[in-house]
């Protein structure tokens, strides 16, 4: 009688666990195990539902965000794409912007003014997830190594001219003589030796191999439980890194439960790790090491030890394979910064006025170098905004907009290289990023102020 009652209720248990992918709704930390539905049937149940779920987020990134594409005349990123100009988060009607900073952040939450842009941005289809490519990236890897990183139940949806340019430049600490070491090419596993053989030790070249080799992960492997059409080698760490930088690749935290309460994460720049001390958005690994060997291990299958095993964890050797890849990613530097000095801060004879104007901005009272200490503009530090003072929980397409918590202080050197911003990336230009600030930190600048303020960001 033991026995039967306890397999009726292990066989109840599975039945919970197989209601939903990921559980949220039971409040279960674990994936399912065992696959419930054939694969034919679960990519042609999500294939029927693509173009809804796809619409669904363009309406709300059109809702939130001026999406024209606006260029800079003058302001390129370091291989000369303009960068996206211009405030793009829509205000509440009869708001302005002045008349936000006059108001307290209480004042805000009761009217429900606070913009829609500067809320927790979601996953394109927030209740599944899962590493999202630019087609940019989809092609190119498609031509290079006929490795299909397309999804069959999801389009990556950011319009392209907000997204750094492609491919991006590589710079290297130890080889500051060569400049761009990419020649424009994007650095994948077919191409690597060529490019490098000769300008790094045989150490580091055994590191980016293994940077731009797939391995198996969460959507991208060779079991039915997958949302690539084909059965996949996997996804390497430059597919979201590419070249080192960012092409702002998507997907969600691997280490918060239940699933509407995970973050999304826009893929960081790997640029100027070497002088970092935290790693990850919010989990604060010490080393780049760390970093490195937790992706592989947990990250890839959102934070599950036990369905890594299932499609094909890679586990990396840490003393040889995690170091060689630490010590390569150690070399990637930040673009060269003509009009900054060597303390980090800009050269009079080389900066315009309003520039000169930002930077006192910058270090007074912006409040900015509170957390973007110079040279390379970081503290090493994590920090809470508490942006929740400004609105009231809500869900927002499988999303439960809250508390962000403490995020790591993200270098802004380069950081015209790198939109979207935010490490969700919901600001899409500088200036909305400024906007954002203003607002949180409660300096009120005036507009000439961010107009100086955004005009010394350029510079770094």
């Amino acid at each position: 009688m033991k026995e039967h009652n306890g397999f009726a209720f292990a066989a109840s248990l599975l039945t919970l666990a197989l209601a939903s992918p990921l559980n949220a709704a039971v409040g279960n930390s674990y994936a399912p195990v065992v696959d419930s539905e054939s694969f034919d049937s679960v990519k042609q149940r999500m294939e029927g539902a693509k173009d809804e779920v796809v619409a669904r987020h363009k309406t709300l990134l059109e809702e939130r965000y001026d999406l024209a594409d606006k260029p800079s005349s003058e302001i390129t990123m370091s291989r000369g794409k303009p960068v996206q100009t211009g405030v793009r988060v829509k205000l509440a009607n009869g708001v302005t912007w002045e008349q936000l900073t006059t108001m307290t952040p209480a004042q805000i939450k009761q009217k429900g003014v606070f913009p829609k842009g500067f809320l927790p941005l979601p996953h394109p289809n927030h209740s599944e997830g899962g590493m999202l490519f630019p087609q940019f990236h989809i092609d190119e890897i498609k031509k290079q190594e006929g490795r299909d990183l397309t999804r069959f139940d999801l389009d990556f949806v950011m319009p392209a001219h907000f997204l750094p340019e492609f491919p991006a430049p590589i710079y290297l600490t130890t080889r500051p003589d060569l400049g761009d070491v990419s020649h424009g090419e994007e650095v994948t596993l077919q191409n690597y030796y060529e490019m490098f053989s000769g300008v790094l030790n045989p150490k580091q070249l055994e590191g980016l191999r293994l940077l731009v080799t797939p391995f198996p992960q969460q959507q991208f492997n060779a079991t039915t439980d997958r949302r690539s059409a084909k059965p996949s080698m996997g996804v390497a760490c430059f597919d979201c890194h590419t070249n080192g930088h960012t092409n702002d690749a998507t997907h969600l935290v691997g280490d918060i439960r239940p699933q509407e309460r995970r973050h999304r994460i826009n893929t960081p720049s790997l640029r100027g790790v070497n002088v970092q001390r935290l790693f990850g958005s919010q989990r604060a690994l010490k080393t780049v090491e760390d970093f490195t060997e937790f992706e592989q291990r947990a990250a890839y299958f959102d934070g599950d030890p036990v369905i890594a095993t299932k499609k094909g964890v890679n586990i990396l050797e840490r003393g040889s394979q995690v170091h060689f890849m630490g010590e390569f990613q150690a070399l990637l530097d930040f673009p060269p910064a003509p009009k900054l000095d060597l303390f980090g801060k800009l050269n009079p004879d080389k900066a315009t006025e309003s520039e000169l104007r930002g930077q006192e901005i910058f270090f007074g009272k912006g409040q900015c170098a509170a957390c973007h200490v110079p040279p390379y503009y970081t503290d090493n530090l994590m920090h809470n905004l508490k942006v929740e003072r400004f609105y009231n929980e809500e869900m927002i397409n499988g999303m439960l907009a809250g508390a962000d918590g403490p995020i790591k202080t993200f270098p802004l050197r380069g950081i015209k290289d790198s939109p979207t911003y935010l490490h969700d990336g919901r600001l899409l230009t500088l200036e909305d990023t400024v906007e954002f600030f203003n607002l949180v930190l409660g300096v009120k600048l005036n507009k000439q102020e961010k107009q100086d303020l955004t005009a010394f960001l350029y510079t770094l």
